[in-house]
């Protein structure tokens, strides 16, 4: 009668199992399906050339016919969205990395718990107090002594550098963590010093997991709307300087969608943004699935 009823209850808990695995796949596929057909159809429905789409400067969905029609146009919204992305990750890495590493081989067990806890503080902080932070003393800073609005490129930068800390370095940590321990005697036991075995022994083998931490604060980066919506300035150009006003993807539809008439050419056009949002996060996806197989330490 037990063996009767451990069955029983295997069977019901791979079933339960399965459906909430079937769920989640399920509701994966329905975002993608919902979001694909409202982007798609700035193209199918509205008859704007892809090409145009990716490639004009120009962003006005709501201009009149009798002034030449809209026109619709994200690339000021992409390289805003590149840029600020990329130059966060540039400044965090270089933080994070190094976080990880004196955490990992040089700090006591009491100072790894301080910086533990610091950054699972940085991780519960919302992200509107990044933004007001950001609004409150580094916009003021920028703008009194390197020039320019302060809402700039280079603040929401640093603001989102800092919101990708946690990611960065807890990835690396684990990576630096996860490598085996007779990889750092070796090294040691020919001869090498502390700083020769992390430089030419621990991070080359970490490499891997250390990309994979840079590229999921790349793909956190590029998902932010609201701290970067409050410090790029929001205007619709290419940035040529680190101090000129731009703006990201995120930022473009938290601050139109709730402008627009569902289904108009002007709604489309976010959904579209959103659908190429989707994209870089499943072009995210399958380099982190890439990186992780070129492990040699998993």
């Amino acid at each position: 009668m037990n063996l009767r009823k451990r069955l029983y209850r295997d069977r019901l808990a791979r079933t339960m199992l399965m459906v909430c695995a079937s769920i989640l796949i399920l509701a994966i596929v329905a975002i993608f399906f919902f979001v694909s057909s409202k982007g798609l159809a700035t193209f199918i429905v509205n008859g704007i050339s892809p090409v145009e789409f990716f490639t004009e400067s120009r962003w006005l969905p709501d201009r009149p016919a009798a002034e030449g029609g809209p026109v619709i146009g994200i690339l000021p919204f992409v390289v805003g969205s590149v840029c600020v992305c990329s130059l966060a990750v540039l400044i965090s890495s270089v933080f994070s990395v190094g976080a990880a590493v004196f955490m990992a081989e040089i700090s006591p067990v009491f100072g790894q718990r301080i910086l533990r806890g610091a950054m699972e503080l940085f991780v519960g902080i919302p992200s509107v107090v990044y933004g007001w932070t950001g609004l409150s003393i580094l916009v003021p800073f920028i703008r009194n002594h390197l020039g320019g609005l302060g809402f700039s490129w280079l603040a929401g930068s640093l603001v989102l550098s800092v919101m990708i800390l946690p990611t960065i370095t807890s990835v690396s940590l684990d990576a630096l963590r996860s490598l085996p321990t007779d990889l750092k005697e070796a090294s040691l036991a020919l001869g090498a010093t502390r700083w020769q075995t992390i430089r030419y022994a621990l991070l080359p083998a970490a490499r891997p997991g250390i990309a994979t931490a840079i590229v999921l604060g790349l793909a956190r980066a590029f998902g932010e709307a609201l701290a970067v919506q409050m410090v790029v300035g929001n205007k619709k150009v290419i940035p040529h300087s680190v101090l000129d006003q731009t703006i990201t993807l995120t930022s473009g539809i938290t601050m139109e969608m709730g402008h627009s008439i569902m289904g108009s050419l002007w709604n489309n056009a976010l959904w579209s943004m959103a659908l190429v949002l989707m994209l870089i996060s499943l072009l995210f996806i399958v380099i982190i699935n890439k990186l992780s197989k070129g492990s040699a330490y998993r």
